[in-house]
């Protein structure tokens, strides 16, 4: 009971700290997450003129989704990225690797992977204090390409998809960073999965657009549940027995990626030697 009591003190006073350290440069971080929105333009501008020229070819649908689909599809992905991004958790991970300053976990009572989840959530915290307003600006301005708010049940997967989904992207790119202990440089690696994030978590594209074997296998795949999953729920494509199915995979990705990160780290721990002051 006292061990689980400190346990909570010791994340509390991560987690705080990290708050104080992100509001200590909330200017840049104001601004950086104000320019995140400005793509959104771009977007609502580039799927206009690819629904324009279908529309001139006798088609209002692309794959059953209309203009205002694919705009609030964006809209919700952005939502569902907001939560699953780690920029610089993998790249972070490595260089401590590499240059030995991950020593400072191994010596004293306190669990990098426990230490660094709770960076993240205090990272969010402040941006979702930050964005807040200006994603209910955007989707008060683009409110006309929706089609309503879905029942009660569909909105509680929603968010449950959202919370799982910061899981989901946390473990996912600890577990790449912590391949550092087998490769002297993951550079490459980040690039790889960077590229098949984006194409893999729906973020390019609606994933139910994706073809044959091709579909089946990406939706059996951890990635849509970084920004397609959250984002088609709120558009309805699951009725409520496919949705309690969906998040229940969820989960159990979310204890499989758990695992790997556990072994990862206390297999590499095993093989790790640190030289220097």
């Amino acid at each position: 009971m006292i061990a689980a009591i400190d346990s909570i003190r010791v994340w509390w006073f991560i987690l705080r700290t990290s708050l104080e350290e992100r509001l200590a440069y909330r200017g840049d971080f104001i601004f950086a997450t104000l320019v995140r929105f400005l793509p959104i333009v771009t977007q609502i501008f580039l799927w206009g003129a690819i629904f324009e020229g279908a529309i001139r070819a006798g088609r209002n649908t692309i794959n059953t989704y209309t203009y205002g689909d694919m705009v609030a599809y964006y809209l919700l992905v952005m939502v569902g990225r907001a939560f699953s991004s780690m920029p610089g958790l993998t790249t972070g991970i490595a260089r401590d690797i590499r240059d030995g300053t991950i020593r400072k976990y191994l010596t004293q009572p306190i669990d990098m992977l426990g230490y660094l989840f709770w960076y993240r959530v205090a990272h969010k915290l402040v941006y979702y204090v930050m964005a807040t307003l200006p994603f209910a600006l955007v989707f008060y301005l683009c409110r006309s390409y929706f089609r309503g708010w879905p029942d009660t049940y569909t909105l509680v997967g929603f968010v449950l998809a959202c919370g799982m989904s910061f899981l989901v992207g946390f473990l996912l790119e600890a577990l790449l960073g912590l391949l550092a202990f087998w490769f002297l440089e993951v550079s490459s690696l980040v690039f790889v999965y960077m590229m098949l994030n984006y194409f893999l978590s729906g973020h390019m594209l609606p994933l139910d657009w994706l073809p044959g074997w091709l579909g089946v296998v990406v939706q059996w795949l951890p990635f849509k549940y970084l920004a397609y999953f959250p984002a088609a729920i709120m558009l309805q494509r699951y009725d409520h027995g496919q949705l309690a199915t969906e998040l229940l995979i969820e989960v159990v990705w979310i204890g499989v990626l758990l695992i790997a990160n556990r072994a990862a780290y206390h297999f590499g721990v095993k093989r790790y030697s640190a030289f220097g002051g």
